[in-house]
């Protein structure tokens, strides 16, 4: 089986737009749980509405990929997922490294879903001597001075970052100077990385303020005190304005160790 070194999704030489890559999974999604329930074809209406995205540009973004489907039938479900899975990449094996095993690691790396997308949890890091040989969802967690050797031993391109924010650039600079080019960040602050290093950013915490942005506006247009969202957009909440470095050394979900001395 294929690993993450030896091939990487064709879709940027191919020219399909970023804002379709990021679509592409939501439609493997849907397209999943039609063909879990046996569904040979489906419309571009049933899809894009099982997606959550219009019709139109759907189309548009299977024009991308060459799939037009067929007027009146609609497209075959079981070839969309495999376009779709071969053009992201899942069709091969990533092995991915999971750095910082507080309870926010520990989550991820029971994660089912991983697998079932390609992704291989080949490694748990973290700094702390005591979680060293601990099994995580059945993966024995290793030390962060070995994080080099395990990377180049297991031909690691992805790695996923749960640390404190404190420390999360300097493990973000020994995955990229140990050859990882992919980075999916779930700590609370912005990764600096050169050029030909993505990076992905999962803030829990600034998905609900903005989902408590939507409530409080929601509520004022209910009792008509117009004042509700503008202090929402205005107004910053004290909580909000504590530096990193006054609310301590914690992850995003609490203590989390720290792979490496600040």
């Amino acid at each position: 089986m294929a690993t993450g070194r030896t091939h990487r999704p064709a879709t940027r030489s191919r020219g399909i737009p970023e804002a379709t890559v990021a679509r592409l999974p939501l439609y493997l999604r849907a397209l999943t749980a039609l063909s879990e329930r046996s569904v040979p074809t489906v419309s571009s209406e049933e899809l894009a509405a099982a997606a959550g995205v219009n019709s139109a540009k759907l189309r548009k973004d299977f024009s991308y990929l060459g799939s037009y489907g067929t007027r009146g039938v609609g497209y075959d479900v079981e070839y969309l997922v495999y376009q779709i899975s071969r053009e992201l990449g899942l069709t091969q094996d990533w092995p991915v490294v999971i750095v910082g095993i507080g309870n926010l690691g520990a989550a991820l790396a029971g994660y089912g879903g991983f697998a079932s997308r390609g992704f291989r949890v080949a490694a748990l890091i973290d700094a702390d001597p005591a979680m060293t040989g601990k099994p995580v969802a059945g993966i024995p967690v290793q030390h962060s001075d070995d994080l080099e050797k395990i990377i180049a031993e297991d031909g690691v391109s992805i790695g996923v970052i749960a640390t404190p924010a404190g420390v999360a650039q300097q493990v973000c600079d020994r995955l990229v100077a140990a050859g990882v080019t992919s980075i999916l960040n779930f700590a609370p602050t912005v990764l600096s990385v050169p050029d030909g290093v993505d990076v992905r950013k999962v803030d829990l915490s600034i998905e609900l303020q903005i989902l408590a942005f939507h409530e409080q506006r929601k509520a004022g247009e209910e009792t008509g005190d117009e004042s509700a969202p503008q202090a929402a957009a205005g107004a910053v909440p004290q909580a909000a304005t504590r530096t990193t470095a006054e609310s301590g050394r914690k992850g995003p979900d609490g203590d989390v160790p720290a792979v490496m001395p600040a």
